[in-house]
Order: C-alpha cells, then sequence, then structure tokens
C-alpha cells in the first residue's frame, strides 16, 4: 500500500510574472492578448494571454480541457476567437483560414492526425503545394521534397508508402515532417512526442534545438516535465481557459504541477500492490508470421502485468489478438480457464476482456455520438431486453460513470468529439468500467493526458485490482510501466525476451532486454 499523504487542494489561481533569468532570445514573433472562445455551454478561453520571441520555445501547459489545444487552434485558423486579439510581428491580425496562417509563417502540428490515409507519405507531406513542371504534378520532385523532410526527423521509409500502412508513431513524424518542410518561423507542436519512443523524442527535440538556433519560435504543448525542462525557455500555465501566469522552464515539477491542477500531488505513481489471485487471463503460444512469436503469459486477480518494449516490438498487435480485434495462426487465449475463439470480439468481451485502444479516436470512440451513447455501448446488450433498449438505465450508468471518472463535459447528451484529448480517454476507459471486465487490456492508456488526469487514471487501475480484477498494460513511458506494474514482460521483435519483477524492475535493465537481437521474424 502506498503512504500517499492527501491532495492539498489550492483555491485560489497564484498570480505569477515572467521570472526567466535571461531575456527573450530575440524579436517578438507572436503575441496573444485576452483571447477568448466560447462553445455551446463551454467557455473554453477566458482571456488568454502570452507571447513568443524568435528563438525561444515557449511551453503551453495546463490539464486536459485547461484550452491548451483550442488555443492553438485559433492561431492555426482553425476557430476564430469570439473576444481579444492575435500579433504577429506587432501587428494585428485575424487568421481565418490556415492559409492565412501559414501564409505569415505560422505551422501547426495537431494533437490529433490530420494525414490524407489513402495518399502516400510524399503526398501528405506536400498536399496543396505539390512541385509541378508543364502544369502537371511533379512526381519525381514530390517524392524528393518529402524525403529530405522525412530524413529531418529522422524517418528511413519509402515515401511513396501509403499513410494507413504505418503505424501511430511513424503517422505522426509525418505530421511534423510536414509542418517542417512549410520553412515556418512560428512551429507550434501539440503533444508531437504522445506517440514517440524515447531515441525518436530525442530527435525531434534535437531538431528543435537545430531550429532555435535559425530564429524559428515554437509553443510546444507537453505533459513530459522532463521534456520541458531539456528544451523549454518560459511556460504560460493554463488552468480552466485562463493564463494563470509565465514561469521559467526552470521552475520544480512541483510548483508547475500545482500551477496547473490547482492542488499537490504527492505521488505521480499511487500503486496500491496487493498479493496476486487465481490466475484470469492465459495466453499460450500466440503466434502470428511477421508480427509476434510464442507468446506466454499470465495475468492474475490484482495484478498489472506491463508489456515492454520499443515501437514496432509488436505489443500492440499481440494485444488486440488476445481480444480478438485481430487473428492469429496458432495459440490459445483463456479466461478463467474458458478458451476463447481466435477472432471473436463479442466472445472475448463476453468472457470478461475489455480493451482500451492506441488510438481512442478511430478505435475506441463513435466521435458523432454523444458521451451517453459512448458510455453505454459495452452495456447495451445487457441492457437490452425483448429487443428494447432500457435507455434509463444506460442513462444511469453514463451519469455514473462522468461523475466518478471526473469528466469534464456540459453533459451527457454533449458530442464526444467535442471534449478534450484526456476526457475523451476517460469515455472509452468508462464504457469498459461499467462492463465490470475481468481483465482490461490497456494499450497507451495515458498518451495526450495532463499529469492530474493520469493520476485519476492510475486510482481506477488501483480499484480495478482492488476488487480483483487484471490489468495487461501496454506504455511507452517506461517509469509509468516501472511505476505501475507488479510484473513486466519485455518484448523485442515479436517476442518476449524476459521479464521482471517490480523489484527487480529498473530503466536500465527493462532497455538492456528490449534492445537485444532476437532470431525471429520482426514485427511490422
Amino acid at each position: 500500500m502506498t503512504d500517499q499523504a492527501p491532495a492539498t487542494e489550492i483555491t485560489e489561481i497564484t498570480e505569477i510574472t515572467d521570472t526567466a533569468e535571461d531575456e527573450a532570445p530575440g524579436p517578438e514573433l507572436l503575441r496573444v492578448e485576452g483571447l477568448v472562445k466560447r462553445f455551446p455551454g463551454v467557455l473554453a478561453l477566458d482571456g488568454v494571454s502570452f507571447d513568443l520571441h524568435a528563438g525561444e520555445v515557449h511551453v503551453l501547459l495546463g490539464e486536459n480541457g485547461a484550452g491548451k489545444s483550442t488555443l492553438i487552434k485559433c492561431l492555426a485558423g482553425v476557430y476564430q476567437p469570439d473576444g481579444g486579439q492575435v500579433f504577429v510581428d506587432g501587428n494585428p491580425v485575424h487568421l481565418n483560414t490556415t492559409a492565412q496562417a501559414e501564409a505569415l509563417g505560422i505551422a501547426t502540428i495537431h494533437q490529433e492526425f490530420n494525414l490524407v490515409p489513402q495518399l502516400s507519405i510524399a503526398e501528405n507531406v506536400m498536399l496543396g503545394r505539390q512541385p509541378r513542371r508543364f502544369g502537371m504534378i511533379d512526381k519525381r520532385a514530390t517524392i524528393a521534397a518529402a524525403r529530405r523532410a522525412l530524413e529531418r526527423v529522422g524517418l528511413t521509409v519509402d515515401p511513396r508508402t501509403p499513410v494507413r500502412s504505418l503505424g501511430v508513431a511513424r503517422q505522426q513524424l509525418v505530421e511534423i515532417a510536414k509542418a517542417l518542410s512549410l520553412d515556418a518561423r512560428v512551429l507550434i507542436l501539440d503533444e508531437p512526442t504522445a506517440a514517440l519512443a524515447d531515441d525518436e523524442v530525442d530527435r525531434l527535440l534535437e531538431l528543435m534545438s537545430e531550429l532555435r538556433e535559425t530564429g524559428v519560435g515554437m509553443v510546444f504543448i507537453s505533459h513530459h516535465l522532463d521534456e520541458i525542462r531539456r528544451i523549454g525557455h518560459r511556460v504560460t500555465v493554463l488552468r480552466d481557459g485562463r493564463s494563470v501566469g509565465t514561469v521559467p522552464a526552470r521552475t520544480p515539477s512541483g510548483e508547475l504541477v500545482r500551477l496547473m491542477v490547482g492542488r499537490s500531488i504527492e505521488s505521480l505513481y499511487p500503486r496500491e500492490r496487493g498479493d496476486a489471485g487465481t490466475a484470469l487471463l492465459t495466453v499460450e503460444g500466440l503466434t502470428r508470421t511477421g508480427s509476434f512469436d510464442n507468446i506466454n503469459l499470465t495475468v492474475h486477480a490484482g495484478e498489472v502485468v506491463g508489456l515492454a518494449g520499443l515501437v514496432g516490438a509488436g505489443r500492440t498487435e499481440v494485444l488486440r489478438a488476445v481480444f480478438g480485434a485481430d487473428t492469429y495462426g496458432e495459440g490459445n487465449v483463456a479466461v478463467r480457464g474458458k478458451n476463447i475463439p481466435k477472432h471473436d470480439v463479442h466472445a472475448a468481451i463476453g468472457a470478461g476482456l475489455g480493451l482500451v485502444p492506441e488510438d481512442r479516436k478511430a478505435q475506441g470512440l463513435v466521435l458523432g455520438a454523444s458521451v451517453g451513447e459512448n458510455l453505454g455501448m459495452v452495456s447495451l446488450r445487457a441492457a437490452t431486453r425483448a429487443g428494447l433498449v432500457d435507455r434509463k438505465r444506460l442513462k444511469a450508468i453514463a451519469v455514473a460513470a462522468v461523475q466518478d471518472l471526473s469528466i469534464r463535459t456540459p453533459g451527457i447528451g454533449a458530442l464526444v468529439k467535442n471534449l478534450s484529448g484526456g476526457n475523451q480517454q476517460k469515455v472509452v476507459m468508462g464504457k469498459w468500467l461499467a462492463a465490470d471486465p475481468a481483465v482490461l487490456l490497456l494499450d497507451e492508456p495515458t498518451r495526450g493526458v495532463d499529469v492530474g488526469a493520469k493520476v485519476e487514471i492510475y486510482q481506477l487501475v488501483n480499484k480495478l485490482t482492488a476488487s480483483g480484477r487484471g490489468v495487461l498494460l501496454v506504455s511507452s513511458d517506461l517509469p509509468e510501466v516501472l511505476g505501475m506494474c507488479d510484473r513486466i514482460l519485455v518484448m523485442a521483435h515479436g517476442r518476449l525476451v524476459g521479464e521482471l519483477t517490480h523489484e527487480e524492475a529498473t530503466q536500465d535493465a527493462v532497455m538492456a532486454l528490449a534492445v537485444q537481437e532476437v532470431e525471429s521474424t520482426r514485427a511490422r
């Protein structure tokens, strides 16, 4: 059990002026004064102000729903503010379209992908800007330009490859290459490292450092405080749509968290460990040629088991095969001793499995449906009698989930697509928790989620395991794996290469296993 002290509530917003050690690196590129943005039932921005200088990385920090993504969409020309003013080079501007923003030298990498899956990488990178020859698109020049952009982010892949064939991490790198190809003076990055492995994060931060030296100003949104210290100059903290204040990037983590969430958080990984019970999930000899080979694992009641490894190791593929979302060639999956047919999601759910997928928007939510409808989807069959849906029961499930998970929404009738990323993730978690699974499979459950919301998700994990359920966790956030898992299974090239107990596990021990070579068909 943890000895975590109760969180200290902060009731007043602390006003902090800019106390950065050094003067701004260069002339002012961008300034925002008193920006206001309203949506039906929501005041998303309530007088936000900040500025950006040449050669500076200015970090925007805040909880999910604090207004960060809304702010950058106003700067990108996606949304038009209802009040306040944006200045570029000291001149007031109105950014009515993304084309206007780009013409002023503002390029944006959004939190969610803006790629066309059916097109190639080159076509996505150069979309709308393809080189022409004799009035026709010059495919050779397009591919060459895209290849140069990809080289800048360290992505060695054929530019003619369809984007839909790439994993999440590589799609994110394509987004970054696309933005860098614009040669922008102001680069806005909305959580660009959320889907990247450690080496890819290092490459991106190196790129940002190189761009900074050339005078590019960057607005950087990240929930990773170590990244903020590595690359940032100043941090503007947002809370409830307001700019709380601006502090140096060297400000202690505890103070940044206190400003962001309004309270002190004593433990970032509040795992409550108990004794493991009976086996709930058993996987034997799971194999799919080209993806994973001879996977054997067990998850017991009251236990969190982590699947660690580098991007491409095959972790997500294993989770999806166990859940029945994808098929496999050989092996067996059993819940509470009962075998589950392969590639049968309904059987997996009926047996007591749930899956929180890696890509919440594409795989975990129906964006055009309401919060309540999404929360009730897994429980729909149980709430149906003689062909009639018990809507009162589904409403009660949704209301309880919103309250228990602290989902920020105007109501259960609000469209889930209008929620922040963190609150969307809570909806995905909530629909499975309502179904009371025996084992919950979590694939990158805190990606793009702020520190406060992460702790809330960890507490949900504790609640699950304390009630005798099990959790199988895939995460690229190694401190998260170390902090929350009771056992860690390490994958490399589609195979399990080692197992570590919580006491044995360190970052060095996990990485030493993850990078070793395995003589097998490599996972794609």
